[in-house]
């Protein structure tokens, strides 16, 4: 694979992130979470109980890795989290999912209604395309009903293809009329 770099893999919950991030692993790539990146290097917070979670001081988190992520990784590495693109990355790749289907894939988890009602209209907002950085190369897939073994090979297929897109551009838009319509930026 050209350019051994770090690729971010973002999304709302319950978009595909941990599923793909597996299948990407093996002998040719490295996975890395953001949640273990920050525990190595202190930027974690205990679990707040009244969501769960575990805070991320991702202005600490990246401060820390400008000095040791400062070379190239030995092999390409996916950082598999909804923050990973916040990162000093090389490029992104962001999951999405149709609203509909992604709120019964939050529902099916057991989330609050509060949290489904903010993964969604954070999806449908399109919010990671909201913190783009010019000059990455960044990709979108839709994940509501393609198996992860497709978005797998047509992640595989961007990163050797010199991360060019396929089409104009794959840049989802949920508003502006829902599934399929892209919107060209890069």
């Amino acid at each position: 694979m050209q350019g051994m770099r770090r690729l971010a893999l973002t999304g709302t919950p319950a978009s595909g992130k941990s599923t793909v991030s597996e299948l990407l692993r093996g002998s040719d790539l490295e996975v890395l979470t953001v949640e273990s990146i920050a525990s190595e290097n202190g930027a974690i917070g205990d679990i707040d109980p009244s969501d769960g979670a575990r805070p991320i001081d991702i202005e600490e988190l990246v401060e820390a890795l400008r000095d040791c992520w400062g070379d190239p990784p030995e092999k390409m590495t996916i950082v598999d989290g909804h923050l990973s693109h916040l990162l000093p990355v090389g490029g992104v790749v962001v999951l999405r999912c149709d609203p509909d289907i992604l709120r019964a894939r939050l529902d099916s988890r057991g989330y609050s209604g509060s949290k489904v009602d903010s993964n969604v209209e954070w999806e449908f907002i399109g919010g990671a395309w909201n913190e783009y950085e010019p000059g990455i190369p960044w990709t979108e897939f839709d994940t509501s009903d393609i198996d992860p073994e497709s978005i797998v090979e047509r992640i595989r297929s961007w990163i050797s293809d010199g991360f060019k897109h396929d089409g104009p551009d794959t840049a989802i838009d949920w508003i502006e009329g829902g599934r399929g319509n892209v919107r060209e930026d890069a």
